[in-house]
């Protein structure tokens, strides 16, 4: 134990005219660090602070040098202790190499600033694949240069104990439907990716009074709510062991809507720095209390790659549009938007992938942020609009874009269970409609207690299997080309050297005729059957020497099919 708890440093004590500031000790607590895994340290320090969570009244780091020779600063924060006395400080890293790494812990207060020596220690190299960042339009990549497309569905946050859901209450109230059990599924289910809020009812970090919807977690006076921090710890634990990628959500609309801003922390009757919603966005010290937000996500939580994009907003065009008289202007909602990604981009030392959504209005300049890696919208009723409006926006804006939420119908005053099959079938199509499309996350259903109850999510095993065909065909690379088939709507594109074709029936009477393919020099056809998960081999003939013609194809009504061409 004293091996693994080996004192690594000790500390320069600085005496200045307001009181003591000193670094006492630096203890590596994680015995034999590896490459992207976690690195815990634990800091005993002294220093005079009104708020340890305020970045300006106390701010602990590690500098380190990497074995490359870059210098990288790894925000610590704040876990005991008093201002004034011995106060604890836990650093948690993840190292991009392997390697000796040195460096010093660095504590900085409005009394003064303390250094403590020296130390080393070394990482050993790993099978892990690292952090997830954005290549082009199709895919996202690992560190490791492994081709990655997000496939889940939306699963914002845990069973509520009060539910307001007309038709749907029992269910989304049923105590199976927490992490551990959702992401589970995800998992067993071939999913690789989800999307997490936090909101007053569900990892309410920044919220000193809950929603009175959740029993789950608890009032809290401090800057940040330790039932918050506590669940969220066991999140990442159960993202990482589960194998999903989540985009962790830090604010919806509502925040700044109606109950949700009246017991918001950033509303001046709560002690907050704002008497509008606007302010949030405009007032410099609620922007700096954002900021410290941000810095502690990172210091607690950054170190994992399962963090696999930061998503400022959900719907923030929802939020601007709802005030009263008028409506926050697009360009102070980009301005907070540049300068928050800006900021993050600088104190995140893994550059985790950053983001933020709106509903379907677009605001202006904000999808040309340069630190801001992705742009995403919500698309409802019109799911067959997805590759039309991720293609539109890949060309315009040239950076990756992604349907964060889609689904046949968003109201959730209706009784889904009298359109349940078009439901499904929906679920279904959009999954296709994304992998067929430029973005490197499939859009993501919402309604997750409705579609698992509907035993849906296993579908995404089939998905899975052909998105591995195309990335292993391709490493990740995508091209598309033109499909035709009278009748049928059709998706195309090539991944090295197959082709894969998505041939979907919208109805009536089943589809039977010939696909043409731009696929020259062909001489196979793998056909895929998405429901039971079979393939099976089809004649292929050529064309006019561009294309090649799969005759005689056979689709059943209101189903697809898949064919791989080599």
């Amino acid at each position: 134990m004293m091996r693994r708890l080996a004192l690594l440093a000790s500390a320069l004590a600085l005496t200045v005219a307001r009181g003591q500031v000193a670094i006492e000790s630096v203890t590596r607590v994680t015995e034999s660090p590896e490459r992207f895994g976690r690195t815990d340290f634990v800091v005993i320090a002294r220093g005079t602070w009104d708020d340890p969570f305020r970045a300006s009244d106390a701010r602990l780091d590690l500098r380190l040098r990497s074995p490359s020779g870059a210098v990288v600063t790894v925000p610590g924060y704040f876990e005991s202790g008093a201002s004034g006395q011995e106060s604890v400080w836990h650093v948690r890293y993840a190292a991009s190499e392997a390697g000796t790494y040195g460096g010093v812990a660095l504590l900085g207060t409005k009394a003064g600033n303390a250094s403590s020596q020296p130390f080393e220690f070394t990482v050993a190299p790993s099978s892990r694949r690292g952090f997830l960042r954005a290549d082009g339009p199709w895919v996202f990549r690992f560190d490791n240069g492994e081709a990655f497309r997000g496939i889940g569905e939306n699963l914002c946050w845990e069973s509520r104990s009060n539910d307001d859901s007309r038709f749907f209450k029992s269910l989304q109230q049923s105590s199976r439907f927490t992490y551990d059990y959702m992401l589970g599924a995800l998992s067993s289910d071939g999913g690789t990716f989800t999307r997490i809020w936090m909101c007053p009812w569900n990892l309410p970090l920044e919220w000193r009074k809950v929603s009175e919807d959740t029993n789950r977690y608890r009032d809290d006076p401090g800057h940040f709510n330790r039932s918050a921090i506590a669940r969220m710890d066991q999140l990442v634990e159960t993202l990482e062991s589960s194998g999903i990628y989540a985009m962790l959500t830090l604010e919806t609309h509502g925040a700044l809507l109606g109950g949700e801003w009246d017991t918001s922390n950033y509303n001046a009757r709560n002690g907050g720095p704002c008497r509008t919603p606007a302010e949030f966005f405009t007032n410099e010290e609620a922007r700096r209390q954002f900021k410290d937000r941000l810095r502690y996500l990172v210091a607690r939580w950054g170190y994992s790659p399962n963090i696999g994009a930061w998503e400022f907003f959900n719907e923030v065009d929802n939020a601007m549009y709802g005030q009263k008289p008028e409506r926050i202007p697009d360009a102070v909602v980009a301005a907070w938007h540049a300068e928050m990604s800006v900021y993050l981009k600088a104190i995140d030392p893994y550059k985790h992938l950053v983001t933020t959504s709106v509903s379907h209005r677009d605001v202006e300049g904000m999808n040309r942020i340069a630190s801001m890696d992705f742009s995403q919208k919500h698309i409802y009723k019109r799911t067959e609009a997805i590759p039309s409006t991720l293609r539109s926006y890949v060309e315009k804006e040239g950076k990756p874009y992604v349907i964060g939420e889609f689904g046949y119908e968003w109201d959730w005053s209706k009784n889904f269970m009298e359109f349940a099959p078009e439901m499904d079938n929906d679920f279904k199509q959009g999954l296709w409609l994304g992998l067929f499309s430029p973005t490197p996350v499939l859009p993501m259903s919402w309604w997750w207690e409705f579609f698992d109850e509907r035993k849906m999510t296993p579908y995404l095993r089939a998905v899975r299997l052909i998105d591995e065909r195309m990335l292993s065909a391709g490493k990740g690379h995508f091209v598309e080309v033109g499909a035709s088939a009278v009748g049928a709507r059709t998706l195309a594109v090539r991944c090295g050297a197959s082709t894969f074709v998505y041939v979907y029936n919208p109805g009536g009477a089943p589809f039977e005729g010939d696909l043409t393919v731009a696929a020259q020099g062909a001489t196979t056809a793998s056909c895929f059957e998405p429901e039971g998960r079979t393939w099976r081999t089809t004649a292929v003939r050529a064309g006019d020497g561009i294309n090649v013609i799969l005759p005689a194809l056979r689709v059943a009504s209101e189903q697809c099919m898949i064919i791989e061409v080599q």
